[in-house]
């Protein structure tokens, strides 16, 4: 198997104009004998289409090990995980990339397709996904730092809403204030990183995949790509493992010191709830990793500037054309920078960790 080594050129190519064109193109360049499961969603795009996350299993049933994929947790991310996945079919269309014995991949596709057709980062419901995975049955858990800045989330003046979030800064530290902010919160459906009041579309698909392929009984390598946080082009791997337990140690020997902890404070990411990580975490053994994939934009400032804008705009519902529009172009030009190599630099990093997560399943890691 290749270590880094693919010749394939890093273009253009693997990267659709919107959610409908990655559909077509991911099912289009599908390598021959994938099986696809389809998992239509409520809603609909704004050209009118029909929503759904798709899944794509290629390998043999029985495999042992499996390299799963997943493409937009928050919707409008999801640029950058279908180019992902779309680079990997060509890769194993040119015979560049081969899948080893006793592995299969399970490419999941939109997993929040509503929000990638609306260039939003939340679904239809206005859940953030990726603060969706708690045990409903009890007690939300509490953010404070977000009860404490809430008010000054939704000032119609983005200079005094800044001034009170830097005196939050000032006062607490960075990491408390991302917390605050990012951490996730379920009291407030219709503010930022809400992680909802029930399971969401998203969820109900992992759940389903988890079980339809029996992946609690295999050796499981995750890589849940992302945009918008870390340095502009780089892509950091990311795992939310209990530092110090099987999980941690298998990513870090797989990964190796690029591979960052969040609870260890190692990570541009902070600690945060309800991660779509932790369902993972429940099934897998002490032989299997999940990492998140997350690729540096315009900066921290800029990703909460542009989210709180754009929640904002949607806070009464969905807004006016003109304005729907300037918000999801500020949108994408964080999450996907119209910028060629931005995304060849996503190509080649996630080329690099699909490779590494091959070699960790197969036992060829260092």
């Amino acid at each position: 198997m290749p270590r880094f080594s693919y010749s394939l050129p890093l273009d253009a190519a693997p990267w659709p104009a919107n959610y409908s064109a990655a559909v077509d193109a991911w099912e289009a360049s599908l390598p021959p004998h994938g099986v696809i499961d389809s998992f239509p969603a409520a809603g609909r795009g704004p050209r009118g289409e029909a929503l759904a996350t798709h899944a794509a299993w290629i390998g043999a049933a029985d495999a042992p090990r499996v390299l799963v994929l997943i493409a937009a947790t928050h919707g409008v991310e999801g640029y950058a995980g279908s180019a992902v996945q779309l680079d990997l079919w060509r890769l194993l269309a040119a015979r560049q990339l081969a899948l080893p014995a006793g592995v299969a991949i399970l490419a999941i596709h939109a997993l929040n397709p509503w929000g990638y057709a609306w260039d939003r980062r939340c679904d239809a419901e206005g859940i953030d996904l990726n603060r969706n995975f708690i045990d409903f049955s009890q007690a939300p858990p509490a953010n404070p730092g977000y009860e404490a800045l809430r008010d000054a989330f939704f000032l119609a003046d983005p200079a005094a809403s800044r001034a009170r979030l830097e005196a939050y800064r000032q006062a607490h530290g960075q990491t408390a204030y991302e917390i605050a902010l990012s951490g996730g919160q379920y009291s407030d459906p219709a503010g930022p990183f809400h992680g909802g009041s029930g399971p969401s579309h998203g969820r109900r698909v992992i759940e389903s995949l988890m079980s339809r392929y029996r992946l609690a009984k295999r050796r499981l390598a995750v890589i849940d790509v992302h945009t918008g946080l870390g340095p502009y082009g780089y892509g950091e791997v990311i795992c939310d493992h209990p530092p110090g337990g099987a999980g941690a140690r298998t990513a870090q020997r797989w990964y190796g010191p690029a591979c960052t902890l969040p609870a260890e404070g190692t990570s541009s990411s902070v600690p945060k709830l309800g991660l779509l990580d932790y369902a993972w975490h429940a099934i897998m053994d002490d032989h299997s990793g999940f990492v998140t994939l997350e690729f540096g934009t315009l900066g921290t400032d800029n990703l909460f500037d542009v989210l709180l804008a754009e929640t904002r705009g949607w806070a009464a519902g969905p807004p006016a054309d003109p304005v729907r529009n300037t918000l999801a172009a500020s949108m994408r030009a964080h999450f996907c920078p119209a910028d060629d190599l931005w995304r060849e630099a996503v190509l080649f990093r996630a080329r690099q960790v699909i490779t590494q997560a091959l070699h960790g399943l197969t036992g060829e890691a260092p």
